[in-house]
């Protein structure tokens, strides 16, 4: 269930993980959604694209690598 609460838009989400994710970068993986995964944390209305916080930090938790 989305919580609107939790949504942000690239630049907003860009603008509170400064450094670590560029608005470029944030970009690049919604534009690259459909291979990424990142889909799942893409909430489109209408022309705007805003990213559910939450799903997007299970997503990066998905992407840690597993101990060897």
């Amino acid at each position: 269930m989305v919580d609107f609460k939790n949504l942000r838009t690239i630049k907003q989400l860009a603008a509170e993980a400064a450094p670590i994710f560029t608005e470029g970068k944030l970009r690049w993986w919604v534009y690259n959604s459909d291979k990424n995964g990142l889909k799942v944390a893409i909430v489109r209305v209408g022309g705007r694209i805003y990213l559910d916080r939450e799903a997007f930090n299970l997503w990066l938790e998905s992407l840690k690598e597993l101990p060897t």
